[in-house]
């Protein structure tokens, strides 16, 4: 589609007096209208947008698959999840593997294992392996991003579980495209991070296997989020890389590998906006920008 010079300088107006993302917002709410929803172009939206917050759930909720694309079904299948939620919870009380005391995350986390056919024998119930530490970090995160329970453990599952399976052979290789792409942006600060053994101790479950939850505070990782979840595990390459440029002074004064990782794994918060925004603007000069297809 050719560019078109008065929706571009609309656009421009928008961005230079603050009202940036007004006709994006108004184009997902096109989109939000169709039925059935069109999956593809709420995904191409979602890579090429942040998400406006008063739709990000919903949007969420149905390229995650917890809602279907018919908009008409959707009240019926949203009551379906809350009954089925109910009956999980109620089992787990009779089982006696949670109560009124169990922290929420831990209630999601035994569901999971339930629904997964992989809950252990309440007498061989142990501390959370690293697995279930990464399901721990995602529901925290998550329900500080979502109030509804119900809603919150669907997501949490649904997001975990596409995850594993359209990124899980992927995973491992992010480490080494990390590194690629440091090597093309800072090639002394991989030179130095090499020479101090850090490079294969960086925080990786952290960025990868977490996706950033308890890394970014819950207002930059949701729009670290809406990427992964519309289809590209690709971003958090890119948030990683940014916080190393954005450290890049603190980093190249640290000899220790341990002490550049205690600091990676405690970045100060106030500006991890920015490093979101710089992030997401390396992912599309290196991977490109889908066209808009609104």
């Amino acid at each position: 589609m050719a560019d078109d010079p008065q929706r571009n300088f609309r656009s421009a107006y928008y961005e230079k007096v603050g009202f940036r993302g007004v006709e994006e917002k108004k184009s997902l709410e096109i989109l939000l209208k169709d039925n059935p929803l069109d999956l593809e172009k709420l995904s191409t939206f979602s890579q090429r947008f942040p998400l406006p917050s008063m739709y990000r759930i919903h949007v969420w909720k149905v390229l995650l698959g917890i809602l279907p694309p018919h908009s008409d079904s959707h009240s019926l299948v949203g009551g379906y999840r809350k009954e089925q939620y109910q009956d999980i919870v109620e089992a787990l009380e009779v089982m006696r593997y949670i109560n009124s005391s169990t922290p929420s995350t831990h209630i999601y986390l035994r569901m999971f294992q339930l629904e997964g056919q992989v809950l252990p024998r309440c007498s061989e119930t142990l501390p959370p392996d690293d697995e279930n530490e990464d399901f721990l970090a995602i529901s925290r995160a998550m329900e500080e991003i979502v109030d509804d329970p119900v809603d919150c453990y669907w997501l949490i599952k649904s997001f975990i579980n596409q995850f594993h399976t359209k990124f899980g052979d992927s995973l491992p290789h992010l480490p080494k495209s990390l590194e690629h792409y440091l090597s093309q942006e800072e090639p002394r600060l991989l030179n130095h991070l090499r020479s101090i053994g850090a490079m294969p101790q960086l925080p990786y479950s952290l960025w990868f296997k977490r996706c950033f939850a308890g890394c970014l505070p819950e207002s930059s990782l949701q729009r670290v989020w809406d990427k992964v979840i519309s289809g590209s595990c690709k971003i958090l390459v890119f948030v990683a890389l940014e916080i190393l440029l954005s450290c890049k002074i603190k980093l190249m004064g640290n000899t220790r590998p341990e002490g550049v990782v205690k600091f990676l794994c405690n970045i100060p918060q106030e500006n991890t906006d920015a490093i979101v925004t710089k992030a997401i603007d390396l992912w599309q000069k290196y991977c490109g920008n889908p066209n808009h297809v609104v």
